[in-house]
């Protein structure tokens, strides 16, 4: 005669499993984990920060390190589509004045949530495993601002593109680099 455990049984003893995981010390990560994982990027100074600033990274394994990178990358895309938006509002008085400008502004700002819904999905991918999407996906996000700056090149003439865009664009695909790169790590 076999061993029979009830249902309610078994909730019991997953619920008690789930609770010994979730109480017991977190393993700690190899202690050059970060260091390891900001080598295979473009970005070494960038991604070590990002990685740092986040306390988790601690006891992160190398896919909890681009999901930290990830959301970095995301938050940065949502400052500037925020940040845009507000400008094409005419919060500085110039873009309210000059309706080009105020179109390029908003179309800006739309790509920048592209670019944000990109990395969103790059982060259902990477939960999901599918890293060659996760990796497409953010390739995708760091591409929606050369759009925004190809705009500022299209008519009407005279319609110069903002220094403080051509940083932020710069600081985006910059943490998108660190991103492909940790994602690379995490396939080697």
């Amino acid at each position: 005669m076999g061993l029979q455990i009830s249902t309610s049984s078994s909730f019991i003893l997953i619920l008690i499993l789930a609770v010994a995981v979730a109480v017991s010390p977190p393993a700690k990560a190899d202690a050059s984990l970060i260091q390891k994982a900001c080598r295979a990027t473009k970005y070494n100074d960038l991604c070590l920060s990002t990685l740092k600033s986040d306390p988790s990274s601690s006891r992160a394994d190398p896919k909890g390190l681009v999901s930290i990178a990830l959301a970095a990358a995301l938050a940065n895309a949502t400052s500037v589509s925020s940040f845009l938006s507000s400008l094409a509002l005419g919060s500085s008085g110039g873009a309210a004045r000059d309706p080009a400008l105020s179109r390029l502004l908003r179309d800006c700002a739309d790509k920048y949530g592209l670019a944000g819904d990109a990395l969103r999905a790059s982060a259902r991918d990477l939960a999901g495993e599918a890293y060659d999407y996760a990796y497409m996906h953010v390739m995708a996000a760091e591409d929606y601002p050369r759009a925004c700056r190809d705009a500022f090149r299209r008519p009407p003439p005279g319609t110069a593109y903002p220094p403080e865009l051509a940083r932020r664009e710069d600081g985006l695909k910059r943490i998108c680099d660190v991103v492909l790169g940790i994602i690379d790590f995490l396939g080697s």
